[in-house]
């Protein structure tokens, strides 16, 4: 800050020098004073001790302006949590009992339990007319069924456990065998029709007739010369076969780890193109 003083003299001239705050007085008798800055708010009157002439003296400050205050550093923002991952609905579609285990018709049931057997899950609840179990696929939740109300029927096992836990189609998908694929060849498609499949009926038909839900078709082949469809799915596999649909198997399983975790479109890729994507 600087002092600005103006003196008045009624015997003899004065000068006031102001530097740094503080104020020196000097008069024509050369006796000197110093005036200390904390006087600077008010005026006062003062008698020297050289010619005992009253001298008063106004002083006033001017202040410059000063530098900017250091702004203020505002605490870090904590990071918003992620949104809890949506779950997902996997379901296998097949016929209960031993009877049609092992079958064709039942690929979609052993899919599950392969999920299940990689995951540590356990299936041996029953809920909603499915055996069911909860778990996980990394962090992202995961409900496995397998509909025990027999193929043509999976919709009332389906759709309610759906309309129970809200989940959105688009997280629901359907493993089930297909006739149109040669045999042990997988298929993601993101939506489409029953192609004829009765349990894809069923369900289509208790999601009051939407289609718009992921499937993975497992193929199974076409009967050999005249067989009838219906007895060739409830076939059960040779050696050869066995082996081939295990190896399918695995890569079903590594598509819905790649679905849950990365997206629909990498896992299509992974499942649809000839060359396995490189994840």
């Amino acid at each position: 800050m600087k002092l600005a003083c103006v003196i008045s003299s009624t015997a003899s001239s004065a000068t006031v020098l102001c530097r740094r705050g503080r104020c020196l007085f000097s008069s024509s008798s050369s006796v000197a004073k110093t005036l200390n800055s904390s006087s600077y708010r008010r005026g006062w009157m003062s008698n020297t001790a050289a010619t005992g002439s009253l001298h008063q003296i106004s002083c006033s400050m001017i202040t410059s302006t000063s530098p900017p205050d250091t702004p203020a550093i505002s605490a870090p923002q904590p990071e918003k949590p992620k949104p809890k991952p949506q779950p997902w609905l996997i379901v296998g579609l097949g016929n209960p009992g031993k009877r049609y285990a092992g079958t064709r018709h039942n690929v979609g049931f052993e899919m599950i339990d392969t999920i299940a057997d990689a995951e540590g899950i356990s299936m041996g609840s029953v809920s909603f007319k499915a055996q069911f179990g909860k778990g996980f696929i990394g962090d992202v939740p995961i409900m496995l069924a397998k509909p025990q109300t027999f193929m043509n029927a999976s919709g009332e096992s389906v759709g309610a456990i759906v309309s129970y836990y809200k989940i959105p189609l688009k997280q629901v998908l359907v493993v089930f065998d297909d006739l149109d694929l040669p045999f042990a060849k997988l298929r993601l498609l993101p939506k489409g029709g029953h192609g004829g499949h009765n349990g894809m009926r069923s369900i289509m038909n208790h999601l009051k007739g939407n289609r718009d839900f992921p499937r993975l078709r497992i193929g199974i082949g076409r009967p050999p010369g005249k067989m009838d469809p219906a007895s060739f799915v409830l076939r059960t596999f040779n050696r050869q076969e066995r082996e081939e649909l295990d190896f399918t198997l695995q890569n079903g399983l590594e598509a819905m780890r790649i679905l849950v975790l990365e997206g629909f479109d990498k896992s299509a890729t992974f499942v649809n193109s000839s060359k396995p994507l490189t994840v």
